[in-house]
């Protein structure tokens, strides 16, 4: 079968390799669409210490199912499916609370074991989840980032009903935490990125209400003239740098939340006691729980969170371009 291997930083290879096979516990899924994640670009980059190269990438897919192990019986073959790529061992503290994201154990389909930027991939029965018939191959590939976006919007916004939210990153994560923002009953979002084609993207699919670049504009004057003196209760920080988690203390309100769920970089300065003298809560997410992943699910079939106006599609032998034109 065809597959895009990374080789090493920057480099992509798209090479014929073995069919996988399924053990008895898995099944072979033949993969329709498969999304990039943010973390497989820092990957490519060579800025991933989990990923080791060679390797094919590739969590967030959705496919047929081909083939079936011995013991994954309760499932067909023919199947429409997605999958949640998050193996857990079960018996852990972490896993025993439900906080299986946590777990000790917790491995990665496309990070630690080979992944979907291939035409089939080796799946456990138990990360199967079939999908109807009537969602789009490329929607369901969306459960695994929207789930993500869902557990990290969710627990920001638990304090805070009709919140004032900001989203700072307007890549994937970030327009799907806007988007379940939104859902979840925000009052006015505003979203906050460098990156002018990103934000033209934002203000054409309507997933914030305002847009703002810190490049260009001054942001506390945009607060002000936008949010007046409610100000801003939740800062969501999508992409994770010193310099968005710097900005997100700054236009929080006293007594607001940031959640962090970007992971740009790892040491960061914080003024934390401008955190303590304002009470800001800071929290932190990773991941999601499988009732996350199903609730992600739902929402594509009930068709609340879609892919219109912000993605596109290549084919896998210009996964390698299409990964150079991200990070261009």
């Amino acid at each position: 079968m065809k597959a895009l291997v990374w080789q090493a930083p920057e480099r992509m290879t798209l090479e014929s390799i073995p069919d996988p096979r399924p053990g008895k516990d898995e099944v072979i899924v033949r993969v329709e669409a498969v999304g990039i994640c943010g973390s497989e670009i820092e990957g490519y980059l060579g800025h991933n210490s989990l990923r080791i190269p060679p390797l094919v990438m590739g969590h967030e897919f959705s496919g047929v199912i081909e083939q079936i192990g011995d013991d994954a019986g309760h499932l067909a073959v023919g199947q429409k499916v997605t999958v949640n790529p998050l193996l857990f061992c079960g018996t852990c503290r972490a896993c025993v609370r439900g906080l299986v994201q946590l777990c000790k154990e917790r491995k990665i389909i496309g990070v630690h074991r080979p992944g979907a930027f291939a035409e089939r991939v080796a799946v456990p029965a138990k990360n199967i989840v079939p999908v109807n018939e009537q969602i789009s191959y490329t929607r369901a590939a969306l459960a695994e980032p929207l789930a993500c976006s869902l557990r990290a919007t969710r627990r920001a916004m638990e304090r805070h009903p009709f919140a004032n939210v900001c989203v700072i990153g307007a890549g994937g994560i970030g327009i799907l935490c806007a988007k379940i923002a939104k859902i979840l009953g925000a009052s006015r979002v505003l979203m906050a990125d460098t990156n002018a084609k990103r934000l033209e993207t934002i203000s054409n699919i309507g997933a914030a209400d305002w847009t703002v670049n810190p490049l260009k504009e001054d942001v506390r004057e945009v607060l002000t003239d936008k949010f007046h003196d409610q100000g801003i209760d939740v800062v969501i920080d999508a992409a994770g740098f010193q310099a968005t988690r710097s900005m997100a203390l700054q236009i929080v309100n006293s007594g607001g939340t940031i959640m962090n769920i970007g992971l740009g970089i790892d040491e960061t300065r914080l003024e934390m006691n401008l955190a303590i003298r304002s009470e800001i809560e800071l929290l932190w997410s990773f991941c999601y729980t499988p009732k996350d992943f199903l609730d992600a699910v739902q929402l594509l079939q009930d068709g609340k969170v879609t892919e219109e106006g912000w993605t596109e599609t290549r084919g896998l032998m210009d996964g390698a371009e299409a990964f150079a034109q991200l990070v261009a």
